[in-house]
């Protein structure tokens, strides 16, 4: 019998089914632990953002956790167990764990390395204190580039011997007293490129550290609803440019489909005002109201209304002034050629 049929093979025993399933399964104490904290996380809290974790280290994790106490709280954990926590919670039947079940697992938040923040407070805040725990960190072979790299023009201080890297990704250079210089920027990667080997090599020898990486928010739940990080991207003047945008849309569809409402009255009042005061300067009709004499006596001296252009101003006035006197005088010509026809007829 050889050495190894003579060994004795090592038989994993079965698991030992119990009658009542999981009812009468017993947990580890630490998962007994996780299971309420994430209960309690999901009860008492109402904003919870998604962030991504990869390439995050254990110590940067550690000062992520130490800046957010007292504002949020951090909980990570295997995908599979966060569902099985809002599954077990979806039973209650209660609109808010209907709507965590929704947006966080039948929409796919909760897919790749990712962890949950819970907090009820500024989300701003939140959101300052992830970016600021950030590392720098060279671009490794095989790693996904998360944005553009460009390598500077001048001098490298790299030996001649060096130029096969740069000849590798297509860099003009030249030599300068003994050393390799860049002529120009270079791209070397776009964000989403895999870094190759020359690429790695090359940053690694002109001490570039091009990335960044930290926690990265993928979605915001907030009471019900999910919107992407660039939502608290947005100042003040941004909301009042949307807003001033909306008004103007809602103006000018009121004006042309001739519905006054809320926003297009201004311009109603001010267009009528504007007809009243071209009835006054073309006539004799003085309006003593709203400045109108003086508005007339404005226009008809050729000094507007106090705008860069009187003779711009005064151009509708007087072709609404000249109208009239045009309307008096085409009778008068009509009179004079209805005299010369008068006494002969259509053959003479």
């Amino acid at each position: 019998m050889s050495g190894v049929e003579g060994k004795k093979k090592k038989v994993r025993p079965a698991k030992k089914k119990t009658q009542g399933g999981d009812l009468d399964r017993q947990f580890p104490t630490k998962k007994v632990e996780y299971f309420k904290r994430a209960h309690m996380f999901f009860d008492e809290y109402e904003k919870i953002l998604v962030v991504l974790t990869d390439n995050v280290q254990s110590k940067q994790m550690q000062d992520i956790r130490i800046s957010l106490r007292g504002k949020a709280l951090v909980m990570m954990g295997k995908n599979t167990t966060i569902k099985k926590i809002l599954l077990d919670r979806l039973a209650t039947g209660t609109e808010k764990n209907e709507l965590l079940y929704q947006r966080l697992v039948r929409e796919g938040l909760l897919a790749g390395n990712v962890g949950l923040i819970f907090t009820n407070g500024d989300l701003n805040t939140i959101k300052d204190i992830i970016d600021s725990n950030k590392i720098q960190a060279p671009a490794r072979q095989g790693a996904v580039a998360p944005l553009d790299v460009i390598v500077p023009a001048g001098n490298t201080g790299l030996e001649p011997t060096k130029t096969s890297f740069f000849q590798a990704l297509n860099i003009n250079t030249k030599i300068t007293k003994g050393t390799v210089e860049i002529l120009k920027d270079e791209l070397v990667l776009k964000a989403g490129d895999k870094v190759g080997s020359s690429e790695a090599a090359l940053l690694q020898m002109l001490g570039i550290k091009p990335f960044f990486y930290g926690m990265a928010i993928v979605k915001i739940y907030d009471k019900g609803e999910v919107y992407d990080r660039r939502v608290l991207e947005l100042t003040d003047d941004d909301i009042k440019k949307m807003f001033e945008g909306g008004i103007a849309n809602v103006t000018g569809l009121s004006l042309g489909a001739n519905i006054t409402t809320e926003a297009s009255l201004p311009h109603v009042m001010a267009n009528a005002f504007k007809s009243v005061l071209a009835v006054t300067v073309g006539s004799d009709y003085v309006m003593e109201s709203c400045n109108g004499k003086e508005l007339r006596e404005a226009i008809l001296s050729g000094k507007g209304l106090g705008g860069p252009a009187p003779a711009a101003a005064a151009a509708p006035a007087a072709a609404a002034a000249a109208a009239p006197a045009a309307a008096e005088a085409a009778p008068a010509k009509e009179e004079e050629e209805e005299d010369e026809d008068m006494g002969f007829g259509l053959f003479d």
